[in-house]
Formats: C-alpha cells, structure tokens, sequence
C-alpha cells in the first residue's frame, strides 16, 4: 500500500479516492475477491467514510467492484469468460482504431508514440511492472488519439481501463512482447500502412488473450464473483 494521505488535495475528493483505489485494483494491491471495508480505507487514505462509499459506486459502475446487499463491497473477479469479450471488443475497436491512425498520421502522432514507447522500453528494462501496464495503456490512448474519431475516442478510455487489469495480471510475462508488439504497430502507423496497422493491432490483442487465458487457467478463481 502506498502511504498517501488524501483529506487535504485540492481536487474532488470523490476523485481522488476513486482513482487512488482504482490503482490499487489495477495494480492488485487490492485482490479479486478482497473485501472492501469502508472504515479501514478511509483510515489508510485518511478521509471519511462518505468519499470511500461514493468511490465505491463509482468503481462498482464501471465493474471494478460488486457490491452484494447485506454482504457489502469486494473487488470483483474478472473471469476467462469476461475476459474473452473484452478481448473480441478490444479486437474490433482498436484494429479500427489503428487503422485510422495511419490513415491521418502526423509528425505529432508519431512523437507522442514514440515518447511512450521509449518510457515503456525503459520500464520493462528496469522490471517496473505497474508503471509498464500505466505505460501499456498510455500508447493505446496516444493511438486511439492519433486517429481522430470522437466516437471511438468515448469508447477506449473505460475499455482500456479494463484491458490494463488483464494486462496487470501478465506484467512479467507480457511485458517485453508487449513492447515489440507496440514497436511494430508504431512503424506500421508511422508509414501509413492502414491494412498492416490493423493487422499488427488485431495480432497484438491476440497475444495478449493468449496470454491471459494461459495465466487464468494456471490460477483459476478459487469461486465464481458473486451476482
């Protein structure tokens, strides 16, 4: 757990404990299936209670917590099977999304990949896991930016979102091919290759499924996410 006290930033409260706790599922501080006691985290972050249950409807909405009546709120579990949609949405939208990012490539595009990836290379060199999965979705965003649609734009945030949760889980293994992959997918971009853009796109998404179905049946849950 990071040692942060929350009760004195600027921005919503609300915000903050949302995103600080978003993090901590993203990163797996807080565990699929952990309970999530409203008084213990409000100590840890050093706020009320009321900015701790309003975080949590905000991550029960976007599925990162399930809140059972009369049980109360646990990090949710995320199954192969949800998993596997996730990856036919990712499939779709962002072979789709780096197809239009060849199509209107500019030398700003292409330097805010390439910034991403230098980082991203320097982390996985250095064995920093969270900050690679940061990095892993910061050059999904830059590519759907570069594409320049609002409609997919709405769309890639809480997708991504979700995909940096999978991604969290295969860090370590995913991490250098996860790189390459990126790699390749920018020269495609930065050479206006729509047809290999896509192809590479759809390629690296199916990499990473592979990935996280052999990780989900190395350790499957020990019980199915409560309904």
């Amino acid at each position: 757990m990071t040692d942060l006290t929350l009760g004195a930033a600027h921005r919503s409260l609300r915000d903050e404990v949302t995103a600080e706790l978003r993090r901590r599922i993203l990163s797996g501080e807080l565990a699929q299936g952990e309970r999530l006691v409203e008084d213990r985290l409000a100590a840890a972050l050093g706020v009320s209670r009321n900015p701790v249950r309003e975080s949590i409807r905000v991550l029960a909405a976007e599925g990162f917590v399930q809140v059972v009546p009369r049980l109360g709120a646990t990090v949710a579990r995320l199954s192969a099977a949800e998993g596997e949609e996730l990856f036919d949405v990712r499939m779709a939208v962002e072979g789709l999304a780096a197809r239009l990012a060849a199509r209107k490539r500019s030398p700003a595009s292409a330097a805010r990949l390439r910034q991403v990836l230098d980082q991203a290379k320097e982390a996985v060199d250095n064995g920093r896991l969270e900050e690679v999965a940061d990095l892993n979705t910061a050059f999904h965003l830059a590519v759907g930016e570069a594409a320049g649609n609002s409609y997919l734009a709405l769309m890639m945030k809480p997708m991504l979102q979700r995909a940096q949760w999978v991604f969290s889980q295969t860090a370590a293994v995913r991490g250098p091919h996860s790189w390459s992959e990126h790699l390749s997918l920018y020269e495609a971009i930065v050479a206006g290759d729509e047809d290999e853009a896509q192809a590479r796109a759809v390629a690296h998404v199916a990499a990473a499924r592979r990935s996280f179905l052999n990780e989900t049946a190395n350790h499957p849950n020990d019980e199915e996410t409560p309904r």
